[in-house]
């Protein structure tokens, strides 16, 4: 990558309306970059730096952020561009953004002026890919970020349960760049702007495309060979037809995938969908320190456009924080971080992120606090394989599971070095560590501990143990949960070194395929033996690509091939969650059927061992009362009209609760009348949906 210098005209925010480019007297663009989040002119924000990037390279573009995509007028606001349009759903896949683990819309959108939801469409790099097309016809579609990086390929989709084709054929994109893309794209707008046709791509790392029927494959590029790369240099995984019809070849596609991720080594491959075939160039090279540089030091506003009127609850959370590095070599299964970012880290040098720091100092509004200086993980700054030979070679997924490589590098000298650096900046008068600590690096550097605790942590600390079961941190790629307690002992100890009061918080997930009830049952155990009491529950939702995602749909780790254990039912899912938090009374009726169907009674009682109390709280019958009021249009209230069942209860539900179990005890309201004496239910509402299958289904065959 050729490094981009700031420029000394850069505009205080590149043009968004038709308003701004006749402000500027621009009679057209060269880019027009279309995004489903606000246009926030921040280095956290893909939109901000890709644009700036291409500015500081010389090109013109514009942005278009959450277009109305209804129609094609706002496609066409912004005139024709001379090179291409730049596509991407925005910094997080659109589905995941809009919908919950159980498939509920959300009622938020933190990238979205006030917060609003329901401002980017469903799978939003499709809609506005075709739309780019039907606004002006001819124009190059170029498709980048997070959702059509880990939609390239064939792919589970959680959301219609289901193998979807690569978003090549689906968006109708001329190409998808994967993975960061900065390099990829000045290249690309370089080489339209010298008259190159979307075919002269095909040489570019980190480019994806689709081949045609009668297309030849080109020869491997020698811009795509790197030190590790092997003589069989293209491979071939199975088709989409293969994957969707044999969730064993799907499995071998993922472990494939996967193993060809390292940039230094990995091979194109190339997977046929029908009678065309999506090819794959290996990924983009890490980029260098002077190149990372180049692209944190570009001027940007840090802010919103000023044509928003309301806050936008992303940029509330970044405005203060500060990257010092990119990538994740810890593999998580579960994690797309490391598939998008890559395994090696790419970190900025000291003087750069100096300046950044030293500027916020300068500005008012902040206050002098910055609110975090870390990644995608907190502790990785600069830590990489000591031995550049085996690292171009090396295939191995975790550079930290199921031990910490003895090749890995893990001195945390230069962050601490920087860390002290940075607070002492003039106008910084507190920095926060907000990104989650890799424990088992931390634990050995003592030294960044105490920093940290001395520092660093306003009184409480993030990190991701995720689980304690070893079969199911095995599958997440996770270390032992021996370590998140040695750890939280080792931080206690620094703490109160410094005199003060500081703790944990523990990220925990649920339903993660592999964990069963008695593994939540272990995990609720632990939680109540070590007094931490989770407010958030991470619920798995399996995203595109992923490792865990994999053993979801096929029910096979793709590297054994071995069995995983799956949970899927929405009511086993909130079961999991709510053992989590076994001690909110609300959850007391779904603890208590978890716990029976498991065959633990044992937890069940008023003794030191249980995990609840024998009887319901009050607070567990209101919830119970008032899911039922929703269910039953209110009715419920005006009959039932107290929190304690009764009489009017049975009399009215035939006994038949969906939230409490069959199991004849007296749960306090008549629970023991026999089901035969009680009155008949009313007829269930059908819904608004009859023909859907499932509970509503199931609903009028009782009726």
């Amino acid at each position: 990558m050729r490094v981009p210098a700031p420029r000394a005209d850069a505009l205080p925010f590149l043009p968004r309306t038709p308003a701004d480019l006749d402000a500027l007297g621009w009679d057209a663009v060269d880019v027009v970059f279309v995004t489903g989040d606000a246009y926030v002119d921040h280095p956290s924000f893909a939109m901000a730096i890709l644009g700036r990037v291409l500015e500081a390279a010389g090109f013109r573009v514009a942005i278009l952020s959450q277009p109305d995509w209804t129609r094609v007028d706002d496609f066409r606001a912004l005139g024709r561009p001379r090179l291409f349009f730049a596509v991407s759903a925005g910094n997080m896949d659109s589905m995941l953004n809009r919908y919950t683990a159980s498939k509920k819309p959300r009622s938020d959108d933190a990238y979205s002026e006030g917060g609003a939801a329901g401002k980017r469409p469903d799978r939003a790099t499709n809609v506005y890919a075709q739309r780019c097309r039907e606004a002006f016809p001819g124009v190059p579609v170029v498709a980048g970020g997070v959702e059509a990086s880990l939609r390239r390929y064939a792919h589970y989709d959680y959301w219609s349960d289901g193998v979807k084709p690569s978003i090549l054929l689906t968006s109708k994109a001329d190409v998808v760049v994967f993975g960061m893309g900065e390099a990829p794209i000045v290249e690309i707008a370089r080489r339209f702007a010298a008259g190159a046709r979307v075919e002269d791509l095909r040489d570019l790392r980190s480019v994806a495309y689709l081949l045609g029927e009668k297309e030849t494959l080109p020869p491997f590029a020698p811009s795509m060979r790197a030190a590790g790369t092997p003589d069989d240099d293209t491979k071939e995984i199975p088709s989409c037809e293969d994957v969707t019809a044999d969730k064993v070849k799907f499995a071998l596609a993922t472990r494939t995938i996967h193993l060809e991720s390292n940039p230094l080594n990995a091979r194109r491959l190339l997977q046929r969908h029908g009678k065309r075939m999506v090819v794959c160039n290996p990924p983009a090279l890490p980029l260098a320190e002077p190149e990372m540089d180049a692209i944190y030091d570009l001027r940007y506003a840090r802010r919103p456009h000023p044509s928003y009127r309301a806050p936008i609850p992303a940029m509330e959370m970044m405005k203060t924080s500060v990257t010092l590095m990119r990538g994740c070599f810890g593999g998580c299964t579960f994690c797309s971080i490391t598939t998008h970012q890559g395994r090696i880290i790419q970190s900025r040098s000291k003087a750069s992120i100096t300046r950044e720091i030293a500027a916020l100092g300068k500005d008012p509004s902040t206050k002098g606090i910055v609110s975090d200086i870390g990644g995608p993980t907190a502790n990785m700054y600069k830590l990489r394989c000591t031995k550049p030979d085996v690292e171009a070679k090396c295939r191995r997924l975790s550079c930290v599971h199921p031990t910490v490589c003895k090749l890995l590098g893990t001195d945390h000298g230069p962050l601490i070095d920087l860390m002290k650096t940075a607070r002492s900046q003039p106008g910084i008068r507190r920095i926060h560590v907000a990104s989650g600590v890799r424990m088992d690096l931390a634990r050995r550097a003592p030294e960044y501990l105490r920093e940290l605790a001395a520092h660093h942590v306003g009184g409480h600390l993030k990190v991701a143990p995720e689980h304690v079961s070893p079969r199911v941190l095995d599958l997440m790629k996770k270390p032992s949960k021996d370590d998140f307690v040695e750890f939280e002992r080792e931080f206690q100890r620094a703490s109160r070194a410094v005199g003060k009061e500081q703790y944990l918080v523990p990220y925990f997930i649920a339903s993660h395929p592999g964990s069963t009830v008695a593994d939540m049952i272990e995990l609720a155990l632990f939680l109540k033996r070590t007094g931490h009491r989770p407010r958030q529950v991470q619920d798995f939702i399996p995203s595109p690509l992923d490792v865990a995602t994999c053993m979801y749909w096929t029910e096979l780790d793709p590297f054994s091939l071995e069995p995983v254990p799956i949970v899927k039912k929405l009511k086993d899912r909130k079961a999991q969650r709510a053992l989590m938090q076994f001690f909110k009374p609300e959850h007391w009726f779904m603890v208590r059927d978890a716990l029976i169907e498991a065959g633990r009674r044992d937890l069940i009682g008023d003794h030191p061992g249980a995990l609840i109390p024998s009887q319901p709280p009050p607070e567990a019958r209101a919830e119970r009362n008032a899911r039922a009021n929703q269910s039953y249009g209110g009715l419920v209230h005006d009959i039932v009209g107290t929190t304690r069942k009764g009489a009017d209860w049975d009399a009215f539900t035939g006994g038949r609760d969906g939230a409490d179990s069959s199991d004849g005890d007296d749960d306090g309201g008549g629970g023991a009348t026999r089901r035969e004496e009680r009155a008949p239910a009313p007829p269930r509402s059908v819904g608004y949906r009859p023909g859907r299958k499932g509970f509503n289904a199931k609903r009028r065959r009782s009726t």
